[in-house]
């Protein structure tokens, strides 16, 4: 089945973060979407669970570039608050704030709702290159891969670890909890 590379709840919420996320917009913009995919690939979900997993991702990592900051975590979380009040969607806060406030727990999200955990997963799969799969094939991956291609975001990754561990080489990143 191929991979449908349209997401327009995502693209409107990324296009007026645009000018903050400059030269890595299309690196952003295709790491949501292969997790989006990731997601769906490992979960069947309705129409609001998919609206759920857009608004999150669109805003998961928003933080480095809306503050300029390694410790993203709040000011996406934050984001994300703005966007759904705005949106009439406050009913959706806690679940959606935890989905991206818990998507580099270390360990296995414990959450009333299972898109916590699902989305913790499908950011992994990503991060990791597809070598954590969860029990996607390789060629699952891959075609997702191929699909939205990498554009420098985990160079990225790598430039903003670089940063951190440059002033606290003893401490893990903010972003990370157990």
């Amino acid at each position: 089945m191929p991979v449908q590379e349209q997401l327009p709840l995502l693209d409107a919420i990324l296009e007026t973060w645009r000018a903050n996320l400059d030269k890595d917009f299309t690196a952003y913009r295709n790491h949501c979407c292969r997790m989006l995919k990731v997601a769906l690939a490992l979960r069947d979900c309705d129409a609001d669970e998919q609206r759920k997993l857009q608004i999150a991702a669109a805003f998961h990592d928003l933080g480095i570039w809306s503050d300029g900051t390694v410790d993203y975590l709040p000011p996406s979380v934050l984001r994300a608050r703005q966007y759904l009040q705005q949106q009439g969607l406050a009913h959706w806060q806690d679940e959606i704030e935890a989905m991206i406030d818990l998507h580099h727990k270390l360990r296995r999200v414990e959450h009333a709702s299972p898109l916590v955990e699902l989305f913790r997963k499908a950011d992994l799969v990503d991060v990791s290159l597809g070598l954590v799969r969860f029990g996607l094939s390789r060629s699952q991956v891959a075609a997702i891969r191929g699909a939205f291609p990498n554009a420098g975001f985990h160079k990225r990754l790598l430039a903003l670890a670089k940063t951190w561990f440059a002033t606290h080489p003893l401490s893990p990143p903010p972003f990370l909890k157990w």
